[in-house]
């Protein structure tokens, strides 16, 4: 399924849905970020997704870093909350949702790279390269957050 995201863009359409989704910063003992280039829209992002039922929001994290990348991972704390109402995403089947996500830290336990019906590419990426990235803004504001706080900072948006 296709996707847009619009974020503060006073042309977007109005939310119909919101959702819980997750997202997870990883870094390999170099500091190099796992990073996917996504199916749906062609941008780089760390990986994430959707909650499914019975799962706790860790876990619904460790199973989208499985997913989207061939990566084992454990969580060990929460970057952020993310709530903007101007960041909506609209997909082609008509629903528009409201951003709702929790971006968590993981640390890596095992695995090797490869890609999924998410994921068109899999890569550690130096942190020095992901200005060069096509990323959207909310994402590269995670990213940011991830690299700029402590440990024990948690943002709120």
């Amino acid at each position: 399924m296709a996707r847009v995201d619009y974020y503060n863009d006073p042309n977007a359409p109005k939310a119909n849905s919101i959702a819980v989704a997750v997202s997870a910063f990883i870094q390999d003992d170099e500091g190099r970020i796992l990073m996917i280039r996504r199916t749906d829209n062609d941008l780089y992002s760390i990986p994430g997704g959707q909650l499914e039922l019975g799962e706790t929001l860790a876990q619904a994290a460790v199973r989208e870093v499985r997913e989207e990348t061939g990566i084992e991972c454990e969580v060990t704390g929460v970057i952020g909350l993310y709530s903007n109402p101007n960041h909506v995403i609209a997909y082609d089947d008509g629903e528009v949702r409201q951003e709702f996500s929790i971006c968590f830290r993981a640390k890596l336990k095992a695995g090797e790279l490869r890609t999924s019906n998410e994921s068109k590419e899999v890569c550690w990426v130096g942190s020095h390269v992901v200005d060069e990235l096509n990323i959207h803004p909310s994402i590269r504001l995670r990213i940011g957050h991830a690299l700029n706080f402590g440990k024990d900072d948690v943002y709120f948006s």
